[in-house]
């Protein structure tokens, strides 16, 4: 199966949801999302006075939600790379690039608070998604990431390949291998076999084409229960899209 060509974005251009459909079955979704296009905001500079939003929760929790687009959430209990009870009422996907600058700033400045305020008490679900855009490096990472996550160090490994000026000293094998030991990836033999593996490509490939079925086309690009979110959002975008896909989930659920 061929797969798209992507102009893939730089951290400094807006991102968007695209249309681009990889097989029949899921040009229904990829159509919907060509209908309502997301076009993302540059992330607010440090002390900003507000920001506008892609992901406005109107009156109506319903109202840019779609159920094409939910039924992306895997809930798998044993998914390495997934933070969270797997039944938890609220799923966002992210479909991200350790090369992305965008991604990063979610990752530092927006995911710990999400994580604290509703993965732990069990609101929220978050499964990650590889989607590597920028090339060999990106790649690379994400079979890494996912090798990690084999040994229960994904999201250590997500953290340290995100922090602050991480990217900038790129994903070499070396550097990768550091990361594995910054993170505490216990097996470095296992880890760099792992990477290499046909099993790291396939996982990979399987986020990257889910990503582009659904038509994203650039990173970072979210859903929350059906609801797409396009880049690196005030952490009130989010907040907002949780709540109401919450109080959604618990009323069908008649609680």
């Amino acid at each position: 199966m061929s797969k798209p060509v992507s102009k893939p974005s730089t951290p400094s251009t807006p991102s968007k949801f695209k249309p681009i459909a990889v097989v029949a079955g899921v040009a229904a979704a990829a159509a919907l999302l060509g209908v309502v296009s997301y076009t993302a905001t540059k992330p607010p500079s440090p002390g900003a006075a507000g920001s506008s939003s892609v992901a406005e929760v109107s009156a109506d929790p319903s109202a840019g939600v779609y159920a094409e687009l939910e039924a992306y959430a895997r809930r798998d209990p044993a998914d390495k790379l997934a933070l969270g009870r797997a039944d938890a009422p609220v799923v966002l996907i992210e479909y991200a690039d350790f090369k992305c600058g965008y991604c990063g700033k979610f990752a530092r400045d927006t995911e710990p608070a999400l994580v604290k305020k509703y993965v732990e008490n069990g609101t929220l679900r978050i499964e990650w998604r590889n989607f590597p855009i920028f090339g060999e490096e990106s790649e690379a990472v994400a079979r890494a990431s996912w090798a990690a996550g084999q040994q229960g160090r994904f999201w250590e490994f997500h953290r340290a390949a995100y922090a602050e000026g991480a990217k900038e000293k790129g994903f070499g094998r070396e550097r990768l291998a550091a990361l594995a030991r910054e993170a505490g990836v216990p097996d470095a033999a296992r880890f760099a076999k792992d990477s290499d593996s046909e099993a790291a490509r396939d996982a990979v490939r399987k986020d990257q084409e889910q990503g582009y079925e659904l038509g994203a086309s650039s990173t970072p690009s979210f859903l929350v229960n059906g609801r797409p979110i396009a880049g690196a959002q005030p952490l009130e975008t989010f907040t907002e899209a949780i709540d109401a896909a919450a109080r959604t989930a618990r009323a069908k659920a008649g609680r």
